[in-house]
């Protein structure tokens, strides 16, 4: 797994996300209210016949605009402890992913959005507001971290059915 700040990509990734979603169009949107609280609206982009069961395997990009504030650190620990009901990840694993996300994902506001692209093969590009923040060159990094909203076995099931629904020849 790489880190790879914005200023140091190897295949530099598009720098902005309209350039980084310029052919998907928009799946589907829900809102994830923990406690009653609303915490974030999400938004799935992807091409006409996005497939969810086999989302690895395609690109898209997944859109968090927050509806509270946040602090970065506890973004990651919570998309580890949600990643990690996906599948068994090893402590150490654990460890450099959540190091990795604490690095990349700043403390949000309300209104801010964080999106994340899907690179099969490659890993996770993230943008804040538009604006490449960074990558996780990490492929197993990257299926669980989207597994998180779109696999069968996410913890918000019901947000993955609304994600999904939203075009024409879309696959759950």
């Amino acid at each position: 797994m790489n880190l790879l700040p914005a200023n140091a990509q190897a295949t530099a990734p598009e720098p902005t996300l309209s350039a980084a979603l310029q052919d998907k169009t928009p799946v589907g949107k829900a809102r994830l209210r923990y406690w009653g609280f609303d915490v974030y609206d999400a938004s799935l982009w992807a091409l006409p016949g996005f497939d969810a069961r086999q989302f690895e395997s395609q690109r898209f990009g997944l859109e968090l605009a927050y509806l509270r504030d946040f602090k970065g650190a506890d973004i990651a620990e919570r998309s580890i402890d949600e990643m990690k009901g996906l599948a068994a990840i090893e402590p150490a694993q654990a460890t450099r992913w959540t190091q990795a996300m604490s690095k990349l994902f700043p403390d949000v506001k309300r209104g801010d959005r964080i999106t994340g692209v899907h690179v099969p093969g490659s890993g996770a590009r993230f943008y804040l507001n538009g604006k490449l923040l960074g990558e996780v060159a990490d492929d197993a990094f990257s299926r669980l971290f989207f597994g998180i909203w779109l696999s069968t076995k996410t913890s918000q099931p019901r947000m993955r059915e609304t994600l999904i629904q939203g075009i024409a020849g879309t696959t759950r």
